[in-house]
């Protein structure tokens, strides 16, 4: 396997296809973690809904960024990965909870754009935090 990687574009076709799987299966973890159909809210235009899901994509592609480059296996990137996703899961959790005024889930699904907004940029920042930390 480690010959097939040598080469350049299949190295990054594998990576690619990897973080590709890997943010499909987050993204239907997360799927279970909210109260809101995400595939429905998208499909009828929910901006708020567009802006968590699209940090959340950003947040884990970011932290596979620095994982595949910090990392020589393909294990130890998706266990890095992972690790990262759990974390921000736990984003999630620590937004709702620092949110008693009002249900973060509930505010998305009513297209909160603010919410929304907030939202991206939380799984955005602190993937960069995740990131830096991954040796």
């Amino acid at each position: 396997m480690g010959d097939l990687f040598a080469h350049e574009y299949i190295y990054t076709a594998g990576m690619y296809s990897i973080v590709v799987v890997s943010i499909v299966v987050y993204l239907t973890i997360f799927e279970l973690v909210t109260r809101y159909s995400t595939w429905t809210e998208l499909k009828n235009g929910n901006v708020a809904v567009a802006l968590a899901t699209g940090g959340k994509i950003f947040g884990v592609a970011n932290v596979f960024r620095h994982s595949i480059m910090h990392n020589d296996s393909v294990l130890a990137m998706l266990g890095w990965g992972t690790f990262g996703f759990i974390l921000l899961v736990f984003v999630y959790f620590i937004f709702e909870f620092l949110t008693p005024g009002f249900k973060v889930d509930n505010e998305l699904k009513n297209d909160n754009r603010a919410v929304g907004f907030l939202s991206f940029i939380l799984s955005v920042a602190l993937s960069y935090i995740i990131g830096a930390s991954i040796h």
